[in-house]
């Protein structure tokens, strides 16, 4: 064989194959996230023992701590539907109320059971209204 044309064909096995790796690579990635739910989306499609994770705000005055355990209701951005969830593990010190958060889990019996560890608090943002400000 000619050593020009071994050449090519490593070359294009070579370019085949960082193709195939790079398209595997962008289809595991989008295939493997999820999108957060609302409470509104997870109590509409929810499927038992499938976890999920769900976002939204903190409902004013339904923080509860009991020991280690964390109960608290969370609400759609627009306000429409809430659910109670039930937490255990670190609580990330913005936590409050109104707050944004995103929290991973399963919904049983009308509560969503949160995993251990999974709160995680989104920060307001310096450039969009407060709305205790308004």
């Amino acid at each position: 064989m000619d050593p020009r044309r071994k050449r090519k064909l490593r070359l294009f096995v070579a370019l085949g194959a960082a193709v195939l790796l790079a398209g595997t690579l962008i289809y595991t990635s989008f295939s493997a996230s999820t999108q957060a739910k609302e409470p509104s989306d997870l109590l509409a499609a929810s499927e038992p023992g499938r976890s999920y994770e769900l976002t939204g705000k903190v409902v004013k005055g339904s923080i509860d701590r009991d020991g280690e355990q964390l109960t608290f209701r969370i609400r759609d951005r627009d306000g429409n539907e809430s659910l109670p969830v039930t937490y255990a593990g670190v609580v990330p010190d913005p936590f409050r109320e109104g707050r944004e958060v995103i929290v991973s889990g399963e919904l049983a019996s009308g509560t969503f059971v949160a995993e251990r560890d999974s709160l995680i608090t989104k920060c307001p943002s310096k450039f969009t209204k407060d709305e205790q400000s308004a």
